[in-house]
């Protein structure tokens, strides 16, 4: 099992995407978050969403829906 990268989104849609992947059951957490908070542009910076290597494949298929 490792983590690998479901997609890259806007820092408040990552957060909606692990609260949607969460409610279905599967674990996903966001990297990035908090890059260049200290110059103002952490708004431009894409956050990744990371899910487990197995679970991939469905976190695809709820995104994609």
């Amino acid at each position: 099992m490792s983590l690998v990268e479901l997609g890259r989104f806007p820092r408040n849609e990552a957060h909606i995407v692990v609260g949607r992947l969460e409610a279905e059951g599967i674990p996903a957490i966001t990297f990035d978050g908090g890059a260049s908070i200290a110059d103002g542009s952490w708004l431009l910076i894409p956050v990744r969403v990371m899910v487990d290597d197995e679970d991939l494949a469905e976190a695809e298929r709820i995104i994609a829906a």
